[in-house]
Order: C-alpha cells, then structure tokens, then sequence
C-alpha cells in the first residue's frame, strides 16, 4: 500500500474513473491521503463524481510518473467520520478555503480491494493487492 500511495502522492494529477449509468466518467484528482492503514480520497457531496460513488462504488485510477504508469482497480467505502477529514486537511492545508472542517459538503472514501499494477516498458509488471 506505502508503494501506491508514494507514487499517487508524487503526481500532480491522477485520474479517477467511476460509471454514470453505462456511460464511464474520469477526471483528474489530487488528492490521496493514507489513515489507519487505509488509502482515502475527499470530493463534495455536490459533485456528480460524489453521486456516481453513492450508485456504483467500483473506481479506476490511472496515473503517469517518470516513464512508470499506474493502474488501479478499486471499491470505496464512504467513512462519514471527521478524524480521516481532519488527516486529509491536515495534509493538504491548500483545502481548507474549500473543504473547511466543519464542512456537511465534504465526503471521504477509503479504497477497499484494491489491485493496483506499477508499468514501465520492457519490463513486468509490479502487482500489488490490499
């Protein structure tokens, strides 16, 4: 998991995919925060990407850093608790004018069945699970 989040950590961008009815939907993130052993993402509850998690909670992350690629296959599971909030704004102060604590807009999710491989050319693939 330390490996995954390292290299979602070092990307500007990484690109989250969820379905809208059977239409596939992506945009970028920034945002990965590891708590309790958990890796978690924030939105708004505003979002369509926050409406499309509530009716199929199965993600894709694609990423591209230093000629390696990421891909990442996922569940959520939506944690209404304010302490990982609290780590996510910790570690991404920037949010705050945003996402201020006391936020009711603000869902985070935790990554759940992940299988996640690490790509570069010419080589295997590295292959991680949790």
């Amino acid at each position: 998991m330390e490996t995954i989040y390292n290299f979602l950590k070092n990307v500007p961008v990484y690109y989250l995919a969820t379905t809208d009815g059977m239409q596939p939907r992506i945009r970028p993130f920034e945002t990965i925060n590891l708590f309790e052993g958990k890796l978690y993402i924030m939105t708004d509850k505003k979002k369509s990407v926050s409406h499309q998690l509530h009716q199929n909670p199965k993600i894709e992350i694609s990423a591209y850093y230093e000629d390696r690629w990421l891909r990442l296959e996922a569940s959520v599971v939506e944690d209404g608790r304010r302490e990982p909030k609290d780590s996510m704004l910790e570690n991404y102060p920037a949010l705050l004018p945003l996402f201020p604590p006391d936020s009711e807009d603000t869902e985070l999710w935790f990554l759940r069945n992940v299988t996640a491989g690490i790509y570069e050319s010419g080589k295997d693939p590295e292959i991680h699970q949790f």
